[in-house]
C-alpha cells in the first residue's frame, strides 16, 4: 500500500536531488534538474501549442522525405520517453514517486531532452503500487499528447498505444539489467502490471527465452513500429516487427548476452 510522507522543505529537496541523481546515474543520459518549468517548456495539462508546433516544424525540416507518419510518431515518442523512464526509476529503484504531473520538459532541436521537477511530497511505494499510480499518470499524459499531435498531424490511437507498450516493455528489459536480483518471472509480472495500468494490454508482450548456455533473457515482442526505417531503410532495430520473429529473437538474445558479459 502506498503511503504519503510530508517532507520538510529540506527533506523534499534531498528526495528530489536523490531521484534526479539516480536517474542520471542509472541511464547515463537523463538530464534532470530541480525546479519549476521554464518558459516554452512542455507542461502536462498545460497549453503546449507552441512547443508542439516548434517540435513538429523541426522534424519536418530535418526529415522532410520521411513524411507525416514519422513526424507524428517522433512527436509522441519524444514527449513520452522521459516521464516513462522516471516513472520506472522512481517506482522500482528509488522506492518513492514524485508528482509526475509536475515534470516539465525541454526541446532541443528535433529532440526532447532534459526535464525539471520541483521538490515536493513523494509517495513511498512498493513496485506494484507505484505501477498503478505512475501508469495512470502516463496513460493520462498519453491521451493529452495524442490530442495535441492530432492538431498538427494525424496519429491514430492504436499506433500510439503500441508505442507506449513498446516503451514500457523495453524499460522492463532495462530494469532486469539494472536489477539482476529480480527473477525473470518477477519482471514479467511487473510488465503485465504496467500494460494493465497503461491500458495497453495486448499491444505488445515480454517473453523469457533460454539461451544455449542455459541463461534466461527477456525478449520484446512488438506490434507497433517506430518508423525509423523511413530514415534509415537499411537499418531495422532488433525489436522491429518488420523483422521475422526468429531474426528478432536472435538479435535481441545476442544484445542481452552482450549486456550480461
Amino acid at each position: 500500500m502506498a503511503r504519503s510522507f510530508l517532507f520538510s522543505a529540506t527533506d523534499a529537496d534531498v528526495a528530489t536531488t536523490r531521484l534526479l541523481a539516480l536517474a542520471a546515474q542509472t541511464t547515463g543520459f537523463m538530464k534532470g534538474e530541480p525546479g519549476a518549468p521554464l518558459p516554452g517548456w512542455y507542461r502536462p495539462g498545460g497549453d503546449n501549442t507552441e512547443f508542439m508546433a516548434q517540435l513538429h516544424g523541426a522534424l519536418m525540416a530535418t526529415h522532410a522525405q520521411a513524411g507525416p507518419a514519422l513526424w507524428a510518431v517522433r512527436l509522441y515518442t519524444n514527449v513520452i520517453w522521459q516521464p516513462a523512464y522516471l516513472a520506472v526509476i522512481a517506482g522500482h529503484l528509488h522506492g518513492a514517486l514524485p508528482d509526475l504531473s509536475l515534470l516539465t520538459q525541454r526541446r532541443r532541436g528535433i529532440y526532447v531532452d532534459g526535464f525539471r521537477l520541483p521538490s515536493g511530497t513523494q509517495t513511498a511505494v512498493i513496485p506494484e503500487a507505484g505501477i498503478a499510480l505512475a501508469g495512470a499518470h502516463l496513460a493520462q499524459l498519453s491521451a493529452q499528447l495524442i490530442a495535441e499531435i492530432n492538431a498538427l498531424v494525424r496519429l491514430k490511437p492504436l499506433p500510439a498505444r503500441r508505442l507506449l507498450a513498446d516503451r514500457i516493455l523495453r524499460l522492463m528489459v532495462w530494469l532486469s539489467q539494472k536489477r539482476p536480483d529480480l527473477s525473470p518471472e518477477q519482471v514479467l509480472a511487473y510488465a503485465d502490471l504496467w500494460l494493465d495500468a497503461l491500458g495497453v494490454r495486448g499491444e505488445g508482450a515480454l517473453e523469457a527465452k533460454k539461451t544455449h548456455d542455459g541463461r534466461i533473457v527477456l525478449i520484446v515482442l512488438r506490434k507497433g513500429c517506430c518508423l525509423d526505417y523511413l530514415i534509415t531503410p537499411d537499418q531495422l532495430c532488433s525489436t522491429c516487427p518488420r523483422l521475422g520473429r526468429s531474426e528478432s529473437v536472435a538479435r535481441q538474445t545476442a544484445n542481452a548476452l552482450a549486456e550480461l558479459s
